[in-house]
């Protein structure tokens, strides 16, 4: 559905998005992530028609957003980090006028604004002004305007920037709805949105892609934790001996199995020893608690990223 291919954008002296790239595919919920000023907005607006890059192609649907910006933009709903809703309009009034600018033929509209008021829990709110409502209710007044047209495309922009506990979970469950009926691509810096929503995460750092991958694939390491019997004698060059195992260290007394010590396995890069070394501890009677594959959290793996590309920077 999505296709950036060496997008570059600049503003004067200063390199915002430099040679991005990357596809979304239909049906997908990809997190675009990255610290303030990485990136992320200019992305953003330039998928959506609303900033020309300064190099690279992009497409959504086939479309070229440089050759036919209304075609893209009619297969897409935005909803910018801060949506341009007017306080003193009530809902209806403001959901009305979306449907007409959205160019929806007039006998199609109540059914279209019915559609979206459903799908984001306005029933109860139409006739409310919008400056009266919650800063959650107002996204969702945002969210509607963005699906009236049944978007095959939903970007939405720090969506739940700025709200309380219970409309983050309430916006968050939405989005999750729509992403049925649309592929989403969504911005954050807020690592916990992505875990909470996303299936595939784009990490963006100082303009460059610094990853791309499954949301479970890039929480996943090649370390293995094993709890072992405490008494169990060898165990270090035993599973060292196993093809693949790098490391084996001991991380003492499990917190989970009282009796067995946790031992940490490192592995080589798509080993998947996990078999063997189940085999090592059955062979020696060694009693086994747990096996499972070290899961790693994404703020572990975003800061490594950034270490990463700053040691790149300060190379000679």
């Amino acid at each position: 559905m999505i296709s950036i291919q060496g997008l570059k954008k600049r503003y004067g002296d200063l390199d915002a998005v430099k040679g991005v790239s990357f596809e979304v595919g239909r049906g997908e919920i990809v997190g675009l992530l990255g610290h303030n000023g990485a990136g992320k907005t200019t992305v953003m607006k330039i998928l959506t028609g609303f900033l020309e890059p300064t190099a690279g192609a992009v497409t959504v649907g086939g479309v070229d957003v440089l050759k036919d910006r209304n075609g893209v933009q009619r297969q897409i709903g935005y909803l910018p980090e801060s949506a341009p809703l007017y306080p003193e309009m009530l809902v209806q009034e403001y959901l009305i006028m979306m449907a007409e600018l959205r160019q929806i033929p007039a006998a199609k509209r109540l059914e279209a604004i019915s559609y979206a008021v459903r799908a984001a829990g306005l029933t109860e709110r139409l006739t409310q002004a919008i400056g009266t409502l919650s800063k959650g209710y107002k996204q969702r007044v945002g969210l509607a305007g963005a699906i009236l047209h049944r978007p095959d495309v939903l970007v939405l922009d720090e969506p739940t920037n700025g709200l309380d506990p219970v409309q983050i979970v309430e916006i968050r469950r939405l989005i999750k709805q729509l992403a049925q009926h649309s592929t989403v691509i969504l911005s954050t810096h807020i690592l916990s949105e992505i875990e909470a929503i996303c299936d595939r995460v784009l990490i963006l750092i100082d303009g460059h892609l610094a990853a791309d991958a499954r949301l479970e694939e890039m929480l996943a390491t090649d370390t293995v934790l094993m709890s072992i019997g405490e008494a169990a004698e060898g165990v270090a060059d035993a599973l060292q001996a196993v093809p693949g195992v790098r490391q084996v260290r001991d991380d003492g007394p499990d917190p989970h199995h009282t009796g067995f010590t946790r031992h940490r396995v490192i592995c080589d890069p798509g080993s998947q020893p996990a078999p063997a070394l189940i085999q090592a501890a059955t062979e020696r009677r060694w009693p086994l608690a747990a096996v499972a594959p070290e899961i790693t959290s994404l703020e572990n793996v975003f800061r490594d990223l950034m270490h990463a590309r700053g040691a790149e920077e300060a190379r000679p």
